[in-house]
């Protein structure tokens, strides 16, 4: 039974990440049902925040239900969405924009008003970029002769890697990076880190105070750090124990935990913070750990210890057995 002092009483609304943190491509993350049922439960408010932008929300309700999620079309908030925002407040009714992408995307960029083409002319006005698996050179040909005559352009995302239940493979920013590449021009970003989809998941929720809750430091963290918003991080996707130690100031989540079920925890459990059973020694760019008990907690208090000597590269030696061990599994030291 949770406890009035759980992670989640501190809280409103739940701001989720997707791949990586609720499912890895067709399959839930183990425990994310039970745990996203039991805070909604709760009273909790659920958006889904996603930075794939291949797909219309109605499409991503309809995979997480099959998935066994409770879900509904508006409480899919998707990148392309924040995108065709974004396009919608710098240009004329009726403009040309050229759609690197799905055609989720391009219904997206239709419904505020815009008219859409997938090949380049003088009269493009813009480009919109988002992930689509059968994105290939033809396209991001055309979108760099576009950007090159100056039309503005938009990433949904700049994710490098997309989380499969097959592993990482390449997402929209691998892609963005090419055109950036050709081009010498940046784009400018709808989803996270940027904050125009984290401010729609927000507005679109009603919450006071949400959570921000992610597998990726350089998306979801820092998505919440330019919201202003606390971060959980769980360790279901693409961060591991190493980067989020050696993570700068706008990188670092405010709690930690293994997935999802870590909403149901004491607060104290999951923030980072000197830990009990972790004795952690701070010294020139090394950390010493003395002591016994569950790995991710003393990820915690490695954490605690070190971020606020600065943070970024460290060695971590451990002085006894258990606290080998507990690195071992942590594959850090």
């Amino acid at each position: 039974m949770t406890q009035p002092d759980d992670l989640l009483a501190a809280y409103d609304a739940l701001l989720l990440d997707l791949d990586g943190t609720v499912y890895r491509g067709g399959e839930a993350v183990p425990g994310a049902v039970e745990a996203i049922k039991a805070s909604r439960e709760r009273g909790a408010g659920i958006r889904y925040v996603t930075n794939n932008a291949s797909r219309k929300p109605a499409s991503v309700a309809a995979h997480l239900n099959e998935l066994g999620f409770q879900a509904s079309d508006d409480e899919v908030s998707t990148s392309s969405q924040a995108g065709a925002a974004v396009l919608a407040e710098h240009l004329e009714p009726g403009a040309l924009v050229l759609i690197v992408g799905t055609q989720a995307l391009a219904d997206e960029v239709t419904a505020v008003g815009l008219t859409t083409t997938r090949t380049y002319s003088p009269e493009v006005a813009a480009v919109v970029q988002g992930h689509s698996p059968d994105t290939g050179w033809s396209d991001l040909a055309e979108a760099a002769l576009a950007i090159r005559n100056g039309a503005f352009w938009v990433a949904c995302n700049i994710d490098a890697t997309l989380p499969t239940e097959r592993g990482l493979m390449p997402g929209n920013g691998s892609m963005v990076a090419a055109v950036r590449t050709a081009t010498d021009v940046e784009p400018v970003v709808a989803g996270k880190p940027a904050r125009p989809l984290m401010d729609q998941a927000i507005r679109s929720a009603g919450a006071s105070k949400p959570l921000v809750v992610g597998d990726r430091l350089d998306t979801d963290i820092a998505g919440a750090t330019a919201a202003e918003l606390d971060a959980l991080l769980v360790l279901t996707g693409v961060a591991t124990p190493a980067q989020v130690l050696q993570a700068p100031a706008e990188l670092r989540p405010r709690y930690l935990s293994a997935d999802l079920s870590g909403l149901l925890l004491p607060l104290s459990e999951v923030e980072i913070a000197k830990q009990p059973g972790w004795d952690v020694a701070v010294g020139d760019g090394e950390l010493t750990v003395t002591g016994s008990g569950d790995p991710l907690a003393l990820l915690r208090g490695l954490c605690a210890a070190w971020w606020p000597a600065g943070g970024g590269p460290v060695t971590v030696r451990a002085t006894d057995d258990a606290s080998m061990a507990a690195l071992g599994a942590l594959n850090i030291g």
